[in-house]
């Protein structure tokens, strides 16, 4: 038996990856306990979970919603990232000395995991939930790398190791990386210590009352989704959005997920819900469009889905791009697609001659081949059992600055 924390911050598109990796270890008899925030963990893994909550009121992700690009990085990094950090870490040093792990699965953005560990002395591994972060868009900026680079110097001054160099972000012990090959093209990994593992899919509770009796077999389904952290941002797109579908209506049945609230005056034909149960659906669903967030392209593509894509910020236009280069999407812009525009990229995916479909189906049979939770979990145990005592070969351009920072890429809620 071994004992496992798995740290995260309090972004669902973050805890749901872990849930299924949880459920493998405990099934293999191992001892596994969460450091997060204790209310949402237990509604995304259960009530009966071990979790040290250790979030502490006022460390949530709220930024202007029209923040993007460079400037969203930034705030993300110093307004949200290094904070939650310094607030969990209190709660991260109580989990480890009250469970005593043998290994840490720290999330990457929630660095308090992998500093604290350091310092106590505890093999820590990170968990990537995005594919994002595993190739290096910022090459061409090192000013970002030099920056980020000292705020996390800074951070490992006051809560990790000292003595330590190298990005917290990537574990020289090794980096579950809940993604494919077929996202990455032909990038190197972070490390030599990177295992693809693809989507962890593990059945979610579903607490939405939806009328699947309404789903009209006749018609192609289409899902439209912005995920949990973008509701701020979507109403206009959405309002587009219910406009191509209902012109759609005769071939085309929409699911439109609205957590916002945003849209009024719905037509019929047009099925909007304030939540959906994502996984079941996507099993019933022809295509998605979606915002490029990783875990509802990866989940999408694990069933074979063409996309329609709008990133908005953060990680989703490189991953956005990921899937337009492995050609099981198209991309429209955010804000500027109208619904004829939207109707027509919709149309696109569906028309089985444009081979979206094809290399999607080929992608998802690639990600299952990955293993997902169970490969997680024996990557997890191998590493327990002997985690190495020499650093992981790094892939990149050298480091720079008193942390050892890759180029960074703009994260991540997602």
């Amino acid at each position: 038996m071994t004992r496992f924390l798995l740290v995260v911050p309090p972004l669902v598109g973050h805890v749901n990856p872990l849930v299924g990796v949880a459920a493998e270890l405990a099934r293999r008899g191992h001892q596994v306990a969460w450091a997060g925030h204790a209310d949402q963990i237990r509604r995304l893994a259960g009530e009966d979970a071990t979790v040290y909550d250790c979030v502490v009121p006022g460390t949530g992700l709220n930024r202007p919603p029209g923040l993007t690009g460079p400037a969203a990085f930034r705030f993300l990094w110093a307004e949200f990232f290094v904070p939650l950090a310094e607030a969990m870490a209190p709660g991260v040093r109580a989990a480890i000395d009250a469970f005593r792990p043998d290994l840490v699965l720290g999330d990457q953005h929630a660095v308090a995991g992998a500093l604290v560990a350091e310092r106590r002395g505890v093999v820590h591994v990170t968990s990537a939930t995005t594919s994002a972060e595993l190739v290096d868009p910022l090459a061409g900026m090192p000013k970002v790398g030099a920056w980020l680079g000292e705020l996390l110097g800074g951070l490992r001054a006051r809560i990790g190791d000292p003595a330590r160099t190298g990005d917290p972000r990537f574990s020289p012990h090794g980096v579950i990386a809940f993604t494919g090959r077929e996202l990455l093209g032909d990038a190197p990994p972070p490390n030599g210590r990177t295992h693809l593992v693809g989507p962890a899919i593990a059945p979610r509770a579903d607490r939405s009352d939806f009328p699947w009796d309404e789903l009209d077999p006749a018609r192609a389904t289409v899902l439209v989704s912005l995920g949990t952290a973008n509701a701020d941002a979507g109403g206009r797109f959405l309002t587009e959005a219910v406009t191509a579908l209902h012109r759609l209506r005769d071939r085309v049945q929409g699911v439109v997920v609205d957590p916002g609230r945003t849209l009024n005056d719905v037509p019929a034909g047009v099925l909007v819900r304030e939540h959906v149960p994502q996984l079941d659906l996507l099993a019933r669903v022809d295509a998605v469009v979606c915002h490029a967030g990783h875990n509802t392209v990866c989940e999408s593509l694990w069933h074979g889905l063409p996309l329609v894509l709008a990133p908005i910020r953060d990680d989703q236009p490189i991953v956005a791009g990921q899937v337009v280069d492995a050609g099981a999407g198209v991309r429209v812009r955010f804000g500027r697609v109208d619904a004829a525009r939207l109707g027509a990229a919709i149309e696109t995916v569906l028309d089985t001659a444009g081979g979206h479909r094809a290399a999607a189906e080929a992608i998802g049979r690639s990600l299952r081949a990955a293993g997902g939770a169970p490969a997680a979990a024996d990557h997890l145990e191998r590493i327990a059992a002997d985690p190495g005592t020499e650093p992981a070969p790094v892939s990149g351009p050298d480091p720079a600055g008193p942390v050892a920072v890759r180029s960074a890429p703009v994260s991540v809620p997602h």
